[in-house]
């Protein structure tokens, strides 16, 4: 993978760059990120930096044989380690080499894939994924042993959370490594790893997403057009793997169901809105869901509009947006709107009857906007 095909996290690039090319690329990283920051994709695109033959100054040059054998995430001296599972009806035990082939298939369909969806992908079911004691015993032969192709060894291990007490098996390797040997972590979660691991490694953090990148990225690689591209970028919250969640569940513009649906409720249009629930309840829980988080989105730029005089949107939704903001609606009263969104896309989430659960918060939506009494909606 190339530095150019993840999204976004310039700083985080810049600065694994200039620690290569300062000579102060430490022999132990831990990239750590919310779920769709990439960090899987960071430690790749690294991993492909340090071992391509003719790099340039910001990334690899995606041509030679280690380029190409690292992309397919099969070069000799890149190694990986993951969560895995025993597998009784196969007869495998839990160690990365008996899923290598699984797990290679899955980052290039999912690069931005999550553990939970990993696990899935190899059919654990409710099994709990693990990097167990043995697993950390053949992580450290490996890594003693010498450079298949006489340079750089490379170990990822995705989502070392998954290590328990194991994980100190690893410590005298991870604090001195055998020469010319690069570990890097990937994790989501800093607070699940071992102390003793966090000690010995320097960790490079990555800040959720910015949209303008999301976007962008949708745009480029996925051709979406700009308007719902802006607007899966302004939901997806910092994260391109929910980015993509919900490029597979909109199938429209989502801006015009919410002006309609909010025309309705300050007109107190009874039918109407009956009408637009029982539409919106026939759709299924992952539109449900989408539509009522990007109605949340607007109701937060509303805020942010009012009080900073600024808001992340353009056009119809900014117009939109402002002319919320300039209504007699009090601050207690959208935050009532967008805790009723909320729970309500808890519910239906959870098999609630989407029907009742949609109806439900419109006649709240109603009462908040006519500032009535909110303390008692929710």
């Amino acid at each position: 993978m190339l530095f150019s095909e993840v999204v976004g996290q310039e700083a985080a690039k810049s600065h694994l760059l200039g620690m290569w090319q300062q000579n102060h690329l430490p022999h132990g990283l831990l990239i750590c990120g919310q779920e769709g920051t990439g960090g899987l994709p960071m430690a790749l695109a690294l991993s492909q930096y340090l071992l391509c033959e003719h790099k340039g100054t910001t990334d690899s040059c995606g041509q030679c044989p280690n380029c190409s054998k690292t992309a397919k995430m099969e070069h000799a001296d890149l190694h990986f380690s993951f969560p895995t599972i025993k597998d009784s009806d196969k007869k495998r035990e839990a160690l990365s080499n008996n899923y290598i082939k699984e797990f290679r298939k899955f980052v290039k369909a999912h690069p931005y894939g999550t553990a939970f969806e990993w696990l899935q992908y190899i059919n654990a079911e409710n099994k709990q994924g693990n990097i167990t004691a043995e697993e950390c015993r053949i992580v450290i032969e490996k890594l003693n042993l010498k450079a298949y192709e006489g340079g750089l060894k490379i170990m990822i291990m995705w989502r070392p959370e998954f290590l328990g007490k194991e994980g100190n098996i690893l410590l005298k390797l991870i604090e001195e490594p055998p020469a010319d040997t690069i570990i890097i972590l990937v994790a989501e979660a800093v607070e699940n790893i071992l102390p003793t691991i966090l000690s010995r490694v320097q960790l490079i953090k990555l800040p959720p997403t910015k949209a303008v990148d999301i976007q962008q990225a949708l745009i480029t690689h996925h051709n979406i057009d700009v308007a719902k591209s802006k607007q899966i970028a302004m939901m997806a919250d910092g994260s391109f793997t929910e980015a993509l969640s919900l490029l597979e569940h909109i199938e429209n513009d989502l801006f015009p169901m919410a002006k309609q649906w909010f025309n309705m409720l300050f007109t107190n249009n009874g039918i109407g809105i009956s009408k637009f629930v029982e539409d919106l309840s026939k759709t299924g829980r992952e539109p449900q869901k989408n539509f009522l988080l990007y109605v949340e989105h607007l109701l937060e730029e509303t805020i942010r509009q009012r009080y900073t005089g600024h808001c992340k949107l353009a056009n119809e939704e900014l117009t939109f947006v402002q002319k919320l903001a300039s209504m007699s609606l009090s601050f207690e009263a959208i935050k009532a709107m967008i805790e009723g969104l909320n729970k309500t896309s808890y519910y239906i989430q959870r098999n609630a009857n989407a029907k009742i659960q949609l109806q439900s918060l419109s006649i709240k939506m109603m009462y908040a906007i006519q500032n009535k009494k909110v303390s008692s909606l929710y």
